[in-house]
C-alpha cells in the first residue's frame, strides 16, 4: 500500500458501501458535465456496473439511468470490474491505458462483457475539457475566472511537475 493513498483507503473502508456508492455517482456524473462523451452513456441505460475493490474490500453497486450514474442497493447481474485501489485510481487519473490495466489483470471484467468493454472504452476516449466543465456548472463570469487561472497553471508549470498532477490536461 502506497502511504499517500492509506487516508483514501481507511475512508472506504469505514464507510458504508452504500454511502461510498452514492459519493462516487455523484462525483462521477459532476465531472462530466460539459463532457461530450455524455450523450454516449445513454447507451448504457439500464445497465449495471459493480466496482469491487479487491484490497479494501469494498463492493460498489450502479446503474445507469437517462445517461447518469446512479448508486443501486445491490449486485444486479450486469458487469463486474474488480482490481486494487490503486488500479482504480490508475485507470481514474488516465495515468495507465485502460487496455494495459486489464491486459496485466490489474482490473478484471466479469459478467457482461461487452457492457464492460463498452465502459472501457468510453472512459478511454475520454478526453476531459476543463472549459467545457467550468462553462456548465458555473455562472458565466466565474467559467471565465476559472478558465483563466486553469490556463495560466497550464503555461507555468513546468513540464517535470505536469506528471505529478492526476487531472488529465493539465
Amino acid at each position: 500500500m502506497q502511504p499517500f493513498l492509506l487516508p483514501l483507503y481507511q475512508l472506504l473502508r469505514l464507510t458504508p458501501a452504500g454511502v461510498n456508492a452514492r459519493i462516487f455517482a455523484r462525483a462521477f456524473n459532476h465531472l462530466l458535465r460539459g463532457q461530450n462523451i455524455v450523450s454516449r452513456f445513454n447507451e448504457l441505460d439500464g445497465k449495471y456496473v459493480s466496482l469491487c475493490i479487491s484490497d479494501i474490500p469494498c463492493d460498489l453497486h450502479f446503474r445507469f439511468c437517462n445517461g447518469r450514474l446512479q448508486a443501486a442497493r445491490s449486485r444486479q447481474g450486469g458487469v463486474t470490474i474488480s482490481g486494487s485501489l490503486n488500479g482504480f485510481l490508475q485507470l481514474a487519473s488516465r495515468r495507465q491505458d485502460p487496455d494495459t490495466l486489464f491486459f496485466r489483470r490489474e482490473l478484471n471484467i466479469e459478467g457482461e462483457t461487452e457492457t464492460g468493454v463498452h465502459i472501457k472504452n468510453l472512459l478511454d476516449a475520454l478526453e476531459y475539457d476543463w472549459d467545457a466543465h467550468f462553462d456548465a456548472v458555473l455562472l458565466p463570469p466565474l467559467a471565465r475566472g476559472a478558465k483563466r487561472i486553469l490556463h495560466k497553471v497550464r503555461r507555468y508549470t513546468p513540464e517535470k511537475l505536469r506528471r505529478y498532477f492526476t487531472t488529465p490536461n493539465i
